[in-house]
């Protein structure tokens, strides 16, 4: 495996780039105060936007470490930051990889969050050397696995009654994944 972290990656409407301290204005705006963002995933919509600077600031001290892979989601055309997409957990030992995102929710059902995820996909097949990269939503959010299903993660399981949303409704947990042998056979170009 190649641990060598965080790296720029430009697609044709996005630049995925190491998150700033000076993002945290626009992610705070966009995606980090909203109840709606938060809903689905594990942390609470931030107080204000101190509190998204002390997360910068932890993150951006991890880009010191070669197996950090955090990106913030930048678009070309206007360079606003409307997401973040990481690898949120990892076994550098089994080549396995569990990647998670978040996005504005002016910027939803527009196509970003699959063009930001099949350049992470394959960066993490072809340039760190990942053997498998998986994914997981929650089941009251078909949409994140709409995401992962057009970037080409294929349905893995569901978990039944695994986690509770911020309104306290018990989810199901719905797994995707792909090998680096079936991302290269579906990537033959």
């Amino acid at each position: 495996m190649n641990l060598i972290g965080t790296k720029e990656i430009e697609t044709e409407r996005l630049i995925l780039r190491r998150l700033r301290i000076e993002d945290a204005d626009q992610a705070y705006l966009n995606w980090c105060s909203s109840a709606n963002v938060s809903k689905y995933v594990t942390w609470n919509k931030h107080k204000d936007v101190k509190e998204t600077k002390e997360l910068f600031n932890i993150w951006i001290k991890e880009y010191e470490k070669n197996d950090t892979f955090r990106w913030i989601v930048e678009v070309k055309e206007n360079h606003e930051v409307i997401g973040t997409i990481d690898v949120v957990e990892k076994d550098i030992n089994a080549m396995v990889s569990e990647i998670g995102y978040c996005y504005s929710e002016k910027y939803w059902n527009k196509g970003y969050a699959t063009e930001a995820l099949k350049a992470i996909l394959k960066y993490c097949f072809i340039d760190i050397g990942f053997y498998l990269v998986f994914a997981r939503h929650m089941s009251l959010n078909p949409a994140s696995g709409k995401v992962m299903e057009k970037a080409g993660l294929k349905y893995e399981a569901t978990l039944k009654g695994r986690m509770l949303d911020k309104d306290n409704i018990r989810n199901d947990l719905i797994y995707y994944s792909l090998t680096k042998d079936e991302y290269l056979k579906d990537n033959k170009n």
